[in-house]
């Protein structure tokens, strides 16, 4: 009968080896699900700058269309006519920068105009020639007129 009791207390917890492996395929597990969300994030603050900059090639061209040429300047939009764009130029999501002022700085004048961000996931870039500073990871919106 003692021997029974002794072989059932024997039996009872994880060896160390047990206990390591089930570990190690948390800590997999773990990084796997934050490289995923870190990725998520990338491409969500992408959709966001792709959206803003429609937004903004939006205003140009409804100024474009009430006053037949471009703005000269680049800030000109928001005191001529500031419904255009009625609460200024979005801010970048990471940055928290003003298009105006985050790099690479767009160029405006009365014949044509060129907003740039750079992408972090690096793809879906369409910048042209005239527009292009950083080849793929670039997307620019540029006058359709």
């Amino acid at each position: 009968m003692n021997k029974i009791l002794t072989s059932l207390n024997k039996n009872k917890g994880f060896t160390l080896l047990e206990l390591l492996v089930v570990i190690s395929i948390i800590g997999v597990l773990v990084s796997l699900g934050a490289v995923s969300y870190s990725t998520a994030q990338k491409k969500g603050r992408d959709a966001k700058r792709k959206s803003d900059l429609k937004s903004i090639q939006n205003g140009f061209e409804q100024y474009y269309s009430l006053e037949n040429s471009y703005p000269a300047s680049c800030v000109v939009i928001l005191s001529v006519t500031p419904a255009i764009l009625p609460g200024g130029y979005p801010n970048d999501p990471k940055a928290n920068e003003n298009y105006l002022t985050v790099t690479p700085a767009p160029s405006c004048t009365d014949s044509t105009y060129c907003f740039r961000t750079i992408l972090e996931t690096g793809s879906g870039g369409n910048c042209s020639t005239g527009c292009n500073t950083n080849g793929t990871t670039s997307f620019c919106v540029s006058n359709l007129q």
